[in-house]
């Protein structure tokens, strides 16, 4: 959380206080809740994590005969009710995002949704071929950096512009 302007640091010592950036930098990175990066990057955060599963639930939905050919492909089991659960998952929390209703929670959703998934489908260390293994290297690395931001969404929570927080002042 952060820190009111003006409250010591701890252990820096009573004379070291947070201070706001200056002029336009303020504006964007003084990590106020009245900065634009503050009011905004919340948000944009939230819509440019939850995109990926918001699409990748519609495309289940729209394909579930290919999704379940992958599922089977990787040597699931249960391929019906783990298809139209992920798919659940990813529309659900991922509107739970975008919109910033119960956003902790989607968050938690999507980050234990994205172990097993990460595991079962990115497991590169299993590919012979070193181009698959390249690719699939780069999505458990991207699936561990989702994980990342999910996190940091369970931790700090959705930001001014969410419906959790609606006429709520920041603090």
């Amino acid at each position: 959380m952060a820190r009111p302007l003006g409250e010591p640091v701890p252990g820096s010592g009573p004379a070291v206080m947070q201070q706001p950036a200056p002029g336009l930098q303020g504006a964007f990175v003084g990590g106020t809740a009245g900065s634009a990066l503050g009011r905004y990057g919340t948000l944009v955060a939230r819509i440019l994590i939850c995109q990926i599963f918001l699409l990748s639930g519609v495309m289940k939905v729209m394909d579930p005969a290919g999704t379940a050919e992958q599922m089977a492909g990787r040597g699931m089991f249960w391929i019906p009710f783990f298809l139209w659960s992920a798919a659940a998952v990813e529309l659900g929390a991922g509107l739970s995002l975008l919109l910033g209703y119960k956003t902790r929670l989607g968050a938690l959703l999507l980050f234990l949704f994205l172990i097993p998934v990460t595991l079962t489908f990115h497991n590169w260390w299993t590919y012979s071929d070193p181009k698959e293994q390249h690719v699939n290297m780069l999505f458990f690395l991207h699936n561990l950096t989702l994980m990342g931001g999910l996190l940091l969404v369970m931790t700090f929570g959705p930001g001014p512009l969410s419906i959790d927080l609606r006429g709520r002042e920041p603090r």
